[in-house]
């Protein structure tokens, strides 16, 4: 599975019930540099177009969950569970998630919720999927930065599956998750479709 990484945008409150709504957004065409390249390489860029995620937002039967750090072991809300509500809009992709007090009481819950009120884990990082080309012919392209910017590889993602949604503490990409992409520039980049971390 891949991931993508936004600073910031995540707000939480209590409810009276002793539940906790938790607020955040990933925007939409917004250029972040996911490695310098290093000594030799070029700059690598990454954006989602708008309505990146629409596929299985708007799917009513498809599930997405709130994870902590993406590991489906430390669940905080689930779409078709009724605790995830998730909006596709032409800026950003925001969710609201009710997490309830049994969830909030967990140690993973109460852990996320005081990393997020102190402000050391306020990263939102979608986790998800490029569907095969037999699928969405142009789900994603390379392409080279305008020279008057820079001279990084801009990857632009049109379509994505998104399964899941973590709140994480860097919000970042290390140098070793893009180490095994291929970059090469043509009009659509085919990605493998099995789940892959980077």
């Amino acid at each position: 599975m891949l991931h993508g990484v936004a600073e910031g945008g995540l707000s939480v409150r209590q409810e009276p019930d002793g539940s906790h709504i938790l607020t955040g957004r990933f925007p939409y065409n917004t250029t972040a540099t996911i490695s310098d390249g290093g000594r030799r390489g070029r700059p690598r860029k990454e954006q989602f177009a708008s309505g990146a995620f629409s596929y299985r937002v708007d799917l009513p039967d498809e599930d997405i969950h709130l994870l902590v750090g993406h590991d489906y072991g430390k669940p905080l809300a689930s779409k078709l569970q009724g605790s995830l509500s998730i909006t596709d809009g032409e800026d950003a992709l925001t969710f609201e998630a009710r997490i309830s007090p049994e969830v909030a009481d967990t140690s993973y819950g109460r852990d996320a919720l005081a990393l997020i009120g102190a402000g050391l884990a306020v990263g939102l990082s979608p986790g998800f999927r490029i569907p095969p080309e037999r699928a969405v012919e142009k789900a994603e392209s390379v392409e080279e930065e305008d020279p008057s910017q820079g001279d990084a590889l801009i990857r632009t993602i049109y379509a994505a599956l998104l399964y899941e949604l973590s709140i994480v503490t860097r919000p970042a990409y290390s140098e070793s998750q893009v180490e095994s992409r291929d970059w090469d520039i043509r009009p659509v980049r085919r990605m493998p479709t099995a789940y892959r971390y980077r």
